[in-house]
């Protein structure tokens, strides 16, 4: 949500800032209705202070025997007091159009975030590992997956339809183990304090990090109107909503486990075949709530955060800062970390990092009070991937896959594997 001041106050900088993202010009339409909505908002502040001075004159007329003045004074008061109340509600729906007109703008970058149009505008900021070599053609995930027996789409689809998978035995564990993997890191090594959140939300929840109403046919709704999470991001962000946090307990950095699920609304023909890309996943999310100075190293910090699950894995991976067509809806400056997969011979997202800057406190009406106590600030908010589990078992199939169909299975793991060192096929 965008404060309102500032576009008043310059309104130039705010349509850039929106033409960076390749959008129109929307400042003059806004401040039109900001304008409409002070007016009025005036025009009910001299309808009540005339109500005051009316009552005060009533009283002097009575005092003074004058009953005409009187009845006259309390006529005008009748048709001040039916002014009023219509002229509140006439306020709020003014208010609603305003905000619902804010609500739907995104985030507006920084200044160091790339232009451009689309992922073909991202920067390349850093690599790290090597691709690892094959004497034979490396195969993708949903084929190992399906020749070890244990990665069923077909049935799967009975149950559930199309972009859902079931996984057994050793490939359901090692889901098990990267997510008790990846929280023991991040909570133990980063600390980041682990949450159980819940998977449904209300409306409030869902506006507050921007889901709402922006990307309603993305998300999946309970038949009692709440909400299926499509983050973790949602239910750990809105812990702080309507709070007024203390600076000295800042930075929060919270982290969850949680399913995910997502309706994939316009990705059809992408990424049909495996898991990368499912109406139901799990992931390992980070959340940091800041003060306005603290938020850009909080998310080169949280990016680190990430990128150290890679390597602890030994994935080979690069870092990229995407352009302004490439940004989610409630970032400011976002990272992306891709995984190298050997099987698409490509680099593929495993992990986003994003400031938010005060775009979802605004939502959510979180503030902190400085150390100074002079008033109250909107904090700021990041999230990021640390990392989606379904991509990092991806990465581990293809990048650790053997000639003869076996996945060696990441030192790291082994304890959370039981020992074992290999997935075989049963």
């Amino acid at each position: 949500m965008h404060d309102i001041k500032a576009i008043r106050e310059n309104p130039a900088a705010f349509d850039l800032s929106l033409a960076r993202r390749g959008l129109a010009p929307m400042a003059a339409e806004l401040l039109k209705i900001d304008s409409e909505r002070r007016e009025h908002v005036q025009k009910l502040q001299d309808a009540q202070a005339r109500r005051n001075a009316a009552s005060k004159e009533i009283g002097e007329a009575m005092r003074t025997g004058d009953k005409a003045r009187a009845e006259a004074l309390k006529a005008e008061m009748g048709s001040i007091k039916d002014f009023i109340a219509s002229g509140e509600q006439v306020e709020r729906d003014i208010d609603q159009r305003l905000s619902a007109a804010l609500a739907v703008i995104p985030n507006l970058p920084l200044e160091d975030v790339p232009d451009g149009a689309d992922e073909t505008g991202n920067i390349e900021v850093r690599r790290w590992g090597a691709a690892p070599p094959f004497n034979y053609e490396p195969r993708q995930h949903f084929d190992i997956g399906e020749w070890l027996g244990l990665m069923d789409f077909e049935a799967a689809a009975k149950i559930s339809g199309a972009r859902f998978v079931v996984m057994k035995g050793q490939l359901a564990r090692l889901e098990r183990a990267l997510a008790q993997f990846m929280l023991d890191h991040q909570t133990g090594t980063n600390g980041y304090t682990e949450h159980y959140v819940p998977y449904m939300v209300n409306d409030a929840a869902m506006f507050g990090t921007g889901q709402l109403p922006k990307f309603t046919e993305d998300l999946f709704r309970t038949t009692d109107g709440r909400w299926l999470i499509p983050t973790a991001e949602v239910s750990l962000t809105n812990l702080v909503r309507e709070s007024i946090l203390e600076e000295k307990d800042l930075p929060l950095r919270l982290t969850a486990y949680t399913p995910c699920f997502r309706a994939e609304a316009g990705s059809a023909g992408r990424d049909t075949r495996g898991i990368i890309r499912q109406h139901q996943f799990s992931k390992v999310e980070l959340v940091s709530i800041t003060t306005p100075e603290q938020s850009r190293e909080e998310l080169e910090r949280m990016t680190g955060c990430a990128e150290s699950v890679l390597q602890k894995l030994g994935l080979a991976y690069r870092v990229m800062r995407l352009c302004t067509g490439d940004m989610g809806f409630g970032s400011r400056m976002t990272y992306d970390l891709e995984v190298w997969l050997p099987g698409q011979n490509a680099f593929r997202e495993i992990s986003s990092c994003s400031v938010c800057g005060d775009f979802q406190a605004r939502r959510m009406e979180a503030r902190f009070k400085p150390q100074d106590g002079k008033g109250t600030r909107y904090v700021h908010t990041l999230n990021g991937s640390g990392l989606a589990v379904g991509r990092t078992m991806v990465a581990i199939l293809e990048n650790y896959q053997n000639a003869d169909g076996s996945v060696t299975i990441p030192e790291v793991l082994r304890p959370y594997m039981g020992g074992a060192d290999k997935i075989v096929r049963g």
